[in-house]
């Protein structure tokens, strides 16, 4: 139970209409897309830094467990309220503070969707490069808490790499600033990318400077399909091993195809093992050579066909394709298992082989999609998690996917985080020397632990 004192503060700093205390009113925000819930005890809408600095700062006077949140698209777990205590939804924080030409920046609050960012770089002829699916209801700030990309990394980077600077609240209530205005700094250390992906465990991002990267002239799309995953796996090896780098590699298998072709009336090849995605961008007179290049690399053996989508109602239906995977997927198997792992591209082919063999020792059926061109895969385990028996098999064979990635020299998550679902995993991937590290600076930015506690550190 909260404190009235603390209740009636709050209300003071944002306003009664922006606090809400009834059970049912407080419900909605205890999830993810996750579909993990605990219900908080209170809900705070903020509308302006200010506001969110005194939050924090009541929050450790009342000793009171802070979980901040954009607009609940994760799927890991990491923006539910584990003890409760209060939420802060970061939504309204939603206005364009700047945008310069010049310099190639443009300065958000935090709760400004990725779409809404995009257009505004639009009207200027930039874009910003991170373009994860759910872009046009994901925030800029849930972005940054996970370092989540999208498809456009494999030649642009992530988050981390396209932000100049944040304004923070830290946990023990003090304003930061950090990073830069310009593309050159090395001035103390570097906060900024230190805070991106750290999944709101030492401050909470109320603003943002991101680096822009001008609108390419020109695009090209192919899609390429496969008899078998390993005949594409492959194909994404020789692509990368190649000088003209890919806008977006994204790769779908058989299983996924279907999937898509059910649920969503996609024209899709029959029997194929695997499709691969590829966009190319840049210059006029660059796009039609990489796009030779690229197609020349993709044509391995197994290859069945490689086309050039040239018009935009082609174009939109190969996104269409791709981005109507999660939907399909959840209507297949609502309780599904979503894990995002990433291995050298190179080990790629011996990631689906070894998944197609835990597959069948554990009698789980699953499904792979994702950024090949980095090695980022969606692992999705399908699953009745009414079925007991089910769930301990996927358990098992979900313990012996990551000791796989990690094998193959991966990382447990390339973009969705960590959150509650890998948090007890982490320590097999991270030495306990830097697992005391990153505890020390929990401790240094967060002393009383009041932000998003028991997520991403194991215990």
């Amino acid at each position: 139970m909260l404190n009235p004192a603390f209740l009636d503060a709050l209300a003071a700093a944002v306003g009664r209409d922006n606090l809400l205390t009834e059970p049912a009113d407080c419900w909605p925000y205890g999830y993810d897309n996750s579909r993990r819930h605990v219900s908080p005890e209170a809900v705070v809408f903020t509308a302006r830094h200010v506001q969110v600095l005194a939050i924090v700062r009541l929050c450790n006077e009342y000793a009171v467990p802070l979980t901040a949140r954009g607009r609940g698209t994760g799927t890991t777990g990491g923006s539910v309220p584990l003890r409760g205590g209060l939420v802060m939804s970061l939504e309204r924080m939603d206005r364009i503070l700047e945008l310069n030409a010049p310099d190639r920046l443009l300065v958000v609050e935090a709760g400004v969707t990725n779409q809404a960012a995009q257009i505004a770089a639009a009207a200027k002829g930039f874009f910003w490069p991170p373009d994860p699916t759910s872009a046009a209801y994901c925030t800029v700030g849930g972005n940054l808490a996970v370092n989540s990309a999208g498809p456009r990394a494999v030649k642009y980077g992530t988050p981390r790499e396209n932000t100049l600077g944040l304004r923070v609240v830290t946990g023990a209530g003090d304003e930061l600033r950090t990073g830069v205005r310009t593309t050159k700094g090395v001035v103390g250390f570097d906060l900024t990318r230190l805070l991106i992906g750290s999944e709101g465990l030492l401050a909470i991002i109320t603003e943002a400077t991101l680096k822009l990267t001008p609108l390419p002239a020109s695009k090209c799309y192919l899609q390429a399909v496969y008899d078998r995953v390993d005949s594409a796996a492959r194909a994404v090896s020789a692509i990368m091993a190649q000088p003209a780098v890919p806008c977006a590699l994204e790769f779908i298998d058989g299983a996924a195809i279907e999937m898509i072709r059910a649920y969503a009336g996609a024209d899709l090849p029959q029997g194929a093992g695997a499709l691969l995605i590829i966009e190319v961008d840049g210059a006029e007179g660059y796009v039609d050579s990489a796009a030779e290049a690229v197609g020349q690399a993709a044509r391995v053996e197994g290859c069945l066909d490689l086309k050039r989508a040239r018009d935009a109602r082609a174009i939109a239906n190969l996104w269409a394709t791709r981005k109507a995977l999660s939907p399909a997927l959840r209507n297949v198997a609502p309780g599904k298992i979503n894990e995002d792992v990433v291995v050298p591209v190179s080990r790629l082919a011996e990631l689906i082989e070894g998944l197609r063999d835990l597959s069948e020792a554990h009698n789980i059926p699953i499904v792979n999609f994702g950024h090949a061109g980095n090695g980022n895969l969606h692992v999705n385990l399908l699953i009745d998690p009414r079925d007991g028996q089910q769930m301990r098999a996927a358990e098992r064979c979900l313990d012996q996917v990551f000791d796989l990635v990690l094998e193959l020299g991966g990382t447990l998550s390339g973009e969705h985080g960590v959150g509650l679902s890998k948090r007890d995993f982490v320590a097999r991937e991270i030495e306990p020397v830097g697992l005391e590290l990153m505890r020390g600076i929990k401790r240094q930015f967060d002393p009383k632990e009041i932000l998003n506690p028991d997520k991403a550190l194991p215990e």
